[in-house]
């Protein structure tokens, strides 16, 4: 069983309803899929590759192996289950930026900025697949009228050969807090997975894919029609796997509910519907769960 794989490009189509259907498919039974024809320019992503790869060996490598994570898997003999095998930075416009690998500054703005552009592409499709007005997903994340309210931040992960990973994951399970998470993934070094009825499945590594996955804030606003998924990295102990994730987020101001068209949809009544929040709220819960269930969360917003 492999994640689906669909063409973006066939939206300007004639095989435009079957991709709108694909992309509906992919996003109701699995929270997980992959696009190619996406629009991003392939000469962009290889200089992404190839910057991140030098930022790693020169600002980042020599801090992970002396890293608590490190000291801890090599001086305990015991499994980790409080910690991961990965090294990882976020990148937010507005603030401090890695400044010793050439050029990284520069291409990794090109590709924050083309990478927003196709996120808000990527949630009309699905605004046009839930039956909402064009915008209706951005506008939510936005907290009403305007652009600027919305995060957009970037993850710059690795994950290092390891030397025991039966004992220590690259990143515990988990859902994503947000919204709509983009992810450029390592195009040889496997490792994500997603739990898919009961069943870790490995997502394919494939060359200059972007990887689309539905986060809480999704499953919110389509009232469950949509899930977020459960997702994890294994470590290896061969290969460095590089991830790039992008998540376009709601401002933690943002009043999240799910879209009152789609509660009339399903002739559901308010209590059994998910909560609405202020999304700052939900991400102080999830700071606190993000390796646990995500219904509790859901119900200690409720309460608030």
């Amino acid at each position: 069983m492999a994640i689906p794989v669909i063409d973006f490009s066939k939206l300007n189509g004639e095989d435009r309803a079957k991709t709108l259907a694909q992309i509906a498919n992919a996003c109701e039974e699995w929270g997980f899929f992959q696009l190619v024809n996406h629009g991003i320019p392939e000469e962009l992503l290889e200089r992404v590759k190839k910057v991140a790869s030098e930022f790693y060996k020169l600002e980042r490598e020599e801090n992970f192996y002396n890293s608590k994570v490190v000291s801890l898997l090599n001086e305990t003999g015991e499994n980790l289950e409080n910690a991961d095998w990965e090294d990882v930075i976020t990148l937010l416009d507005d603030n401090e930026w890695p400044s010793e690998t050439p050029r990284f500054r520069e291409t990794m703005k090109e590709y924050r900025f083309e990478l927003m552009k196709f996120a808000e592409k990527v949630m009309e499709v699905m605004d046009e697949n839930l039956g909402l007005p064009k915008g209706y997903i951005k506008k939510a994340f936005n907290d009403g009228e305007g652009d600027n309210g919305a995060y957009f931040g970037t993850k710059v992960s690795h994950y290092p050969p390891c030397p025991h990973p039966e004992r220590v994951k690259g990143l515990r399970a988990h859902t994503d807090a947000g919204g709509v998470i983009l992810l450029f993934q390592d195009d040889k070094v496997g490792g994500l997975q997603i739990l898919k009825d009961g069943e870790w499945i490995d997502v394919q590594p494939l060359p200059n894919t972007i990887v689309i996955n539905t986060g809480d804030q999704i499953e919110v606003l389509s009232n469950g029609w949509y899930k977020s998924t459960w997702h994890r990295v294994l470590s290896s102990t061969d290969g460095n796997r590089r991830s790039i994730a992008s998540f376009y987020n709601p401002s933690l101001m943002a009043t999240l509910a799910p879209a009152p068209q789609l509660v009339e949809k399903t002739n559901q009544e308010v209590e059994q519907t998910y909560p609405k929040f202020v999304f700052g709220d939900y991400m102080s819960v999830y700071a606190q769960q993000k390796f646990l269930p995500k219904e509790p969360r859901f119900q200690a917003v409720r309460a608030m």
